[in-house]
């Protein structure tokens, strides 16, 4: 019985369970046995659970006469078996029982090593399964050690978790013995244990945060949408409410702002700004670049860009130091935001329209009112002009048919024109005709691409985009979508299989 108490006490001490301790010592005297009687012996323990009485077996196993023999002392022939037993069939294990062992000094060092690493293994897989389905999930611990910056938390005696430098916050001064709340962000497994790594600089630590401050959030009433952080300095959070009659924002705040400030007070007086979240994208980034007052934004929604216009003394507010307001807006909303004032919009749209009016003038020999007119209702290409149907050109003010015809002959015309001045110029340059088919440049920028030196697709892929920005002006692409271009030159180096080596000419 004192054997079963040992394992009793160790199961609880060790929060494992108890038959995993009683196999771990079987195991150990399977092995002081095999130390004993030799180590190609089949030898079996057996720990009965009730009464704690320890039972040693040697087990041999009867296998076919022609079957070729791996280990004479724990096989036996069918032949041989049956002058033992008559009745023996091909399977059978003749079973020896073997005195209890007298445990040595060395015996009992090896059990009691064997013991301890089963133990660990166990303790080891509890803690994984425990911890493993525990992402993100909020923990409260102790801090045990701090090396470097990076802290060791004791998880309530149940397991150790890593909260490395940079998961805490700036300037946050941590020492042995603090209590210390994060978030669990990965648990891994792995030979030395399962490893917990916890932060509290992640956005969801702030989310988890406030669900525990605002019981609107815990139930369901009021959804976190996201939040984008700048940790230990400022935040953002975008909510929203499932029930018409309850305000989002103010029951984050709470009363005098008491459940803000529970979140500002655990995150050392980092700063949040609480913003209500909407399905229309506009008014959602005008909301998320408060305290800044918008004049007015253009959407490009196909690139995730957007223009936001603010009066001059609102520009430094939108922007906010170093940019933190615009950087925190544009992750909150997931778009990229440019902020720019209402004289510098102003400008740069009527650089735009005088612009696309010298294309439309040059291009199709039309006058500035035509042109102009064009630019209006927003063609900003030849091109759009010949995918254009002659009945919607029609509807532009002052166009007739034989007008919006005209137009399109000549559209087309321009096009055909280009085409084979862009083949003459490509023969001089050399340009192949891979480079020809990347998608998201003009036959223009493939004539400046040429004139810089890069005439096959793999010229350009080699390219980076600041260089490719550089190469076709700033005014003509940007570096988002400079890197789409390298990218879509890039795509044969991954979607085509590996050349084939030449055979050697015999």
């Amino acid at each position: 019985m004192e054997l079963l108490q040992v394992a009793d006490s160790v199961a609880r001490e060790k929060n494992i369970d108890k038959d995993i301790v009683l196999s771990a010592m079987e195991e150990a005297i399977q092995k002081a046995g095999r130390s004993k009687y030799g180590h190609d012996h089949d030898i079996r323990a057996h720990i009965d659970r009730k009464s704690g009485e320890i039972t040693l077996k040697r087990y041999r196993e009867v296998v076919e006469n022609d079957a070729e023999i791996e280990n004479e002392v724990a096989q036996i022939p069918l032949d041989d078996a049956k002058k033992i037993k008559a009745d023996v069939t091909v399977g059978e294990f003749f079973i020896d029982e073997l005195p209890p062992l007298d445990f040595g000094r060395i015996a009992a060092q090896t059990a009691k090593q064997v013991i301890m690493q089963k133990v660990r293994e166990a303790e080891r897989k509890r803690q994984y399964d425990e911890f493993k389905d525990r992402v993100g999930e909020i923990i409260n611990g102790t801090v045990k050690r701090v090396e470097y910056g990076n802290v060791t938390v004791d998880i309530q005696g149940r397991a150790e978790a890593m909260l490395r430098r940079d998961e805490t916050l700036p300037r946050e001064n941590i020492n042995v013995g603090d209590r210390i709340r994060s978030i669990i962000y990965e648990v891994r497994e792995e030979t030395r244990g399962p490893q917990i790594f916890l932060s509290r600089t992640h956005p969801e630590f702030m989310a988890k945060l406030f669900a525990q401050e605002v019981p609107e959030i815990y139930d369901g009433i009021i959804e976190i949408k996201n939040v984008a952080r700048d940790p230990g300095s400022r935040a953002k959070i975008a909510v929203i409410s499932n029930d018409g009659s309850i305000d989002p924002v103010g029951s984050c705040v709470g009363m005098r702002g008491s459940r803000v400030q529970a979140v500002v007070g655990e995150l050392g007086g980092e700063k949040v700004d609480i913003i209500p979240w909407t399905e229309d994208v506009a008014s959602f980034v005008i909301n998320a670049l408060q305290p800044a007052e918008v004049a007015k934004v253009v959407l490009d929604e196909d690139q995730m860009r957007m223009d936001v216009v603010v009066p001059d003394e609102q520009l430094s507010l939108a922007i906010g130091r170093r940019g933190q307001n615009v950087r925190l807006a544009s992750m909150l909303t997931g778009w990229d935001i440019d902020i720019m004032t209402e004289e510098e919009e102003s400008k740069r749209r009527q650089e735009e329209f005088q612009t696309r009016s010298a294309l439309f003038i040059e291009g199709l020999d039309v006058d500035e009112v035509i042109a102009q007119l064009l630019v209006a209702e927003g063609f900003s290409t030849i091109e759009e002009i010949v995918e254009t149907p002659v009945d919607e050109l029609n509807e532009i003010e002052g166009f007739e048919e034989e007008i919006s015809v005209e137009l399109q002959n000549r559209a087309i015309a321009y096009l055909e024109n280009q085409a084979a001045l862009l083949k003459e110029k490509q023969d001089e340059l050399g340009i192949q005709e891979d480079l020809l088919t990347v998608e998201g440049l003009t036959s223009g920028q493939f004539i400046k691409l040429g004139e810089a030196g890069v005439k096959t697709r793999d010229d350009l892929a080699d390219l980076a985009a600041d260089e490719l920005v550089e190469m076709l002006g700033e005014n003509q692409i940007t570096e988002k979508d400079a890197n789409t271009v390298i990218m879509a030159a890039r795509a044969h180096w991954f979607d085509e299989p590996e050349a084939q080596p030449a055979a050697a000419e015999g």
